[in-house]
């Protein structure tokens, strides 16, 4: 048996519950302080389809901030079976599977309309590699707001980033930072405020709400809203032997009820609250809470097409080189396709 740390066997103890007539899962969420957790995952596990399946699939539910497992350790303990059903930020579990870093790519995608049809290309590649690496099956795939740049710097364009420290919100926005002449810094989303205070890092990338949650406004004065660090989706997925154990009837009302119950109200409030996030943030149009005062920093369209030409001529190739196998060729016939974008390959 594995030695499990006392935090994350307390953690286990509160998913595990006890015995129950039906199918109750044990499900580990995405961080809990965040919006995609608190508007759609919890009410979703803890209600939504439990009144759904009138009570016969229910579910225990934490996270594995709550848990104190780290986000790339959520997919491996999700292929042991620890756990019935996961959820994380993909770019968490790229370590394991580097192809994975083909379903986030910075600035391809800049609403959340074109977002949604990338990832919607993405998927057949994303069920083979969560199939084949983490003994999965893939059941949706949700948005954070798109990851932008939030800085304790005085910067006027993306030119500005050039020789500062950022954190980074996924292994390919790290390697676009360093084509763009910044230093990519891998650092846990919980450590950022204090790193950023510290002067460890000039810059931060995450998403405009995440960022407002988290209160990144007191330790940053000046807001890119470019989605440098791409989309961030959030894959839920489920143990296979889980699924294969469930009857094909709560297997068809899982999936439509993930479906249409968790992914696409995600996916439709995206956009008008990536706009309502920058409101708050600058203090600039309509906010529902706190106003705060970032300086709000516009790019020039030649600077997103020099970025653009760098994540297209140098990024790319470099993950299809890194991902190996034909996922450079599947990329291309499948995101390519409804992107507009082709990888070199050679």
């Amino acid at each position: 048996m594995k030695c499990l740390s006392p935090i994350l066997a307390a953690g286990l103890v509160v998913i595990s519950g006890t015995a129950f007539a039906g199918e109750q899962l044990s499900v580990v969420g995405s961080w809990s302080g965040l919006p995609l957790h608190k508007q759609y995952e919890a009410p979703f596990w803890t209600d939504k389809i439990s009144s759904a399946s009138n009570g016969r699939i229910t579910a225990n539910l934490t996270t594995h901030d709550q848990m104190g497992i780290k986000g790339g350790d959520v997919f491996r303990m999700l292929g042991d079976g620890i756990f019935d059903v996961g959820m994380t930020v993909a770019d968490y579990a790229v370590s394991d599977a580097p192809a994975l870093e083909g379903l986030d790519v910075p600035l391809v995608a800049t609403d959340a309309a074109a977002a949604y049809k990338m990832v919607k290309a993405a998927r057949p590649l994303v069920d083979d590699i969560f199939r084949d690496v983490f003994k999965a099956k893939v059941l949706g795939i949700a948005p954070y707001p798109p990851q932008v740049v939030f800085c304790n710097a005085d910067i006027k364009g993306l030119g500005d980033l050039k020789g500062k420290k950022i954190r980074a919100s996924g292994r390919m926005t790290a390697k676009l930072l360093e084509a763009l002449g910044a230093e990519g810094v891998t650092i846990g989303f919980g450590e950022v405020p204090g790193a950023l205070q510290r002067g460890v890092v000039d810059c931060a990338i995450t998403g405009a709400g995440s960022g407002y949650s988290a209160g990144w406004w007191e330790v940053t004065t000046h807001l890119m809203p470019i989605p440098l660090g791409g989309w961030d989706p959030v894959v839920t997925a489920i143990n296979y032997e889980k699924w294969d154990s469930l009857s094909a009837e709560d297997q068809t009302l899982l999936q439509e009820q993930v479906t249409s119950q968790l992914e696409k109200p995600a996916w439709d409030s995206a956009q008008n609250a990536l706009q309502a996030d920058i409101a708050c943030l600058t203090g600039e149009g309509d906010c529902a809470g706190e106003k705060r005062n970032l300086k709000l920093v516009k790019v020039s369209q030649s600077d997103l097409d020099n970025a653009r030409d760098i994540l297209i001529n140098q990024v790319l190739p470099a993950w299809a080189k890194r991902a190996g196998g034909n996922w450079g060729k599947r990329w291309n016939e499948t995101v390519g396709k409804v992107t507009g974008v082709e990888i070199r390959l050679e």
